[in-house]
């Protein structure tokens, strides 16, 4: 095989690219971070009154395991400790569940550019401080899919200050 990434680095590739195509779908603007210093991987940015934006993390995964109405997720500790964290952006957790199978994340034909699965986000800010010093599995509502309508209700919430 002639590929220059490891499976870890397609998932992360793979993972921008879901949460640039929802943003950009939504009508919104998409900021990548060029280094990774403050646990920011994205900015998305609304237009309207107050120029709403959300800073996320964003991670991918092909082990998402479901426990009733959430989906758990081990994050890493100095993630964690930049998304608890307050600050004048609010600050999101966005976790792509991809397929087991590598060869099934993305299909292509003449009709249709499919990403698979789906992502799902979650607001840490407040949390509490971990003594944990590895990670620390956070949990992902399955209420809070990260698509179009979702990623609407987000950047309202950044609007209203009611993401928390």
């Amino acid at each position: 095989m002639d590929s220059l990434l490891a499976a870890t680095d397609i998932e992360e590739a793979l993972s921008i690219a879901y949460v640039h195509s929802v943003a950009a779908a939504a009508g919104y603007v998409i900021a990548l971070k060029n280094f990774d210093r403050d646990g920011i991987d994205v900015t998305i940015e609304a237009g309207g009154g107050f120029r709403p934006k959300i800073d996320a993390q964003v991670k991918a995964t092909v082990n998402l395991p479901q426990a009733g109405e959430t989906f758990r997720f081990p994050l890493r500790r100095r993630n964690y400790d930049h998304l608890i964290i307050s600050t004048q952006t609010p600050r999101i957790l966005i976790v792509m569940h991809l397929p087991p199978e590598q060869n099934s994340w993305v299909k292509v034909d003449i009709e249709s550019l499919v990403l698979k699965n789906c992502a799902y986000w979650v607001c840490l800010t407040g949390m509490p401080e971990t003594n944990n010093s590895t990670s620390i599995t956070v949990d992902l509502p399955v209420a809070n899919k990260f698509d179009v309508p979702g990623l609407r209700r987000l950047l309202e919430m950044s609007r209203t200050g009611t993401l928390r």
